[in-house]
């Protein structure tokens, strides 16, 4: 299998050159290459040498309990040691107190190096953020220490049967007694719904304190944990899945669980997208990183594999021929324009000054994003041929865990769906002008701006249009072709370095496909 190497310098080149970090008045360029640095060494030295072994041996559920694959939990115990659970985590709670900037550099790293672990340890920041914003003081002072030294981990219990991306439909039910709060219910695919790699384990779970009529105002959030609920959770199941196997994916039934309310009753959706919110964007980093592991996969492999002649009739190997180039540069175009797209949106939200552009931008890059690692992923299996389609070099991996990016935390055709409606209604329109405008500030290149063109046309058929769900397919795709062409512009205006200018001219010479219904 190919050594995963951390992207740093990839990672720092886009935060500063594409998204403009500098902008930000907490950014430190240096300390934030020094973090990632010595994270990447970590990820490269300790976490992506289980990522193989994990895929082969799996989670096992033992008496209600889940094993973890063979090394994971001393991985977890260094992760854990040398504070990396607590990054963005208040000084005062025995945190780092980062930003989300080194937060996202060091969850692509994570991601690329071993995504079931990241995915059983990052949804930890959002859970912090959730408690910082909704919860009360005994739980802040409670919970985010823990959270922060990586006594415990976090969950984000939401799904139901019956009650996948509509929320409205749940029925887990919360009752009170006197100022007690307990749960009866049942969630699905939730992962690292239990885990032996720390002491405990913060459940956030959304349930219904109103009537089923209410429809998602009648729900609120809740916290209860492994310790504390003790035999009122049980983990009926865990789901055997295409990917992702060392990541336990926990059926959930709660039988008089003792919780905590968070925040008001009936404001629960609302805590919950803090977290929700926090993890699609990460799932976009996911793609970065899915996509990002299958060039190097690819690349390595294709530089030395020999194959064919050269016109001179010396041996040739795989990069002397047009095609495999041609994948190859695919694979580098998808991972710098999905890991720019991500950066401006979370540059965006962290300067605040256009929260509907931000509105705009978080479903186009989980679109996209996404599936940038499941087409790379997809390409480097082409490339490496047979050899692909073995585990022995990895892609095959990389392709089953990628695959699930463009279903969890919203299937794709979701997000278009908001794209279509949300985002060019709510507001009068504010989320896709100031997307608009953002293009013209990304780059002044004139195939880009002649783009721009024809999406304003889509812009104003979909906006228009009786029924924009139809078109909502075709505009998202196009709104994430004119993001991911500005993106690869702006990269090699900023640099000027020869491959992201052959890799902005390749971007803008692939075909468009446009709709007729939209133009």
């Amino acid at each position: 299998m190919t050594k995963f190497i951390a992207p740093v310098d990839d990672i720092l080149l886009s935060l500063e050159k594409v998204a403009g970090a500098d902008r930000l008045p907490e950014w430190d360029r240096d300390l934030t290459s020094e973090i990632l640095s010595h994270f990447g060494a970590f990820a490269e030295g300790v976490i992506a040498p289980l990522n193989e072994r994990g895929d082969q041996q799996g989670c096992q559920l033992e008496n209600g309990r889940v094993h973890m694959p063979d090394g994971f939990k001393d991985a977890f115990e260094q992760l854990a040691e040398m504070g990396w659970q607590g990054l963005t985590a208040p000084e005062h709670h025995g945190g780092m107190e980062q930003s989300a900037l080194v937060a996202a550099g060091v969850s692509e790293i994570f991601s690329g190096a071993n995504l079931s672990m990241q995915m059983v340890c990052n949804l930890v920041p959002g859970a912090i953020s959730t408690l910082r914003r909704f919860g009360n003081a005994e739980q802040q002072s409670e919970w985010i220490p823990k959270l922060a030294a990586g006594e415990a981990l976090s969950t984000m219990c939401l799904t139901e049967p019956g009650a996948g991306s509509d929320l409205s439909r749940i029925r887990t039910k919360a009752t009170q007694d006197g100022n007690r709060w307990f749960l009866e219910g049942e969630k699905i695919f939730i992962s690292g719904g239990d885990q032996d790699l720390s002491d405990d384990i913060l459940h956030l779970v959304l349930a219904r304190t109103g009537a089923k009529e209410d429809g998602v105002k009648g729900l609120s959030l809740f916290l209860t944990s492994k310790k504390r609920a003790g035999a009122s959770i049980k983990i009926t199941r865990i789901e055997e899945k295409m990917g992702l196997h060392a990541s336990p994916t926990c059926q959930m039934a709660f039988d008089g669980c003792p919780a905590e309310l968070i925040g008001e009753k009936g404001t629960g959706l609302s805590a919950m997208f803090v977290l929700m919110n926090h993890a699609r964007l990460d799932v976009s980093l996911q793609g970065v990183a899915h996509a990002a592991h299958a060039h190097q996969i690819a690349k390595a492999y294709a530089s030395e594999r020999k194959q064919g002649r050269r016109p001179d009739g010396s041996e040739a190997v795989l990069t002397d021929h047009a095609d495999v180039r041609r994948m190859l540069d695919q694979q580098r175009c998808l991972e710098i324009g999905a890991r720019g797209m991500a950066h401006v949106a979370l540059v965006e939200l962290m300067r605040g000054e256009r929260p509907a552009l931000v509105e705009f931008l978080t479903p186009l890059c989980k679109v996209f994003c996404t599936e940038a690692g499941i087409s790379a992923a997809n390409l480097g299996i082409q490339i490496l041929g047979g050899y692909g389609y073995l585990t022995e070099y990895g892609l095959a991996q990389t392709w089953a865990d990628a695959r699930i990016t463009a279903i969890y935390e919203g299937a794709n055709g979701i997000h278009e769906l908001a794209v279509a409606t949300r985002g060019l209604r709510q507001q009068g329109g504010a989320g896709a002008d100031a997307f608009d405008a953002l293009i013209a500030e990304l780059t002044d290149n004139p195939t880009v701006l002649e783009l721009r063109q024809v999406w304003r046309a889509a812009r104003d058929t979909v906006r228009d249009a009786d029924d924009p769900t139809v078109l909502a397919h075709d505009f998202s795709q196009l709104s994430c072709a004119l993001f991911h062409r500005a993106i690869c512009a702006r990269m090699a205006d900023a640099t000027s370095d020869p491959e992201y200018v052959r890799l902005r001219d390749f971007a803008l010479s692939r075909h468009v496909p446009v709709s007729t219904t939209l133009v």
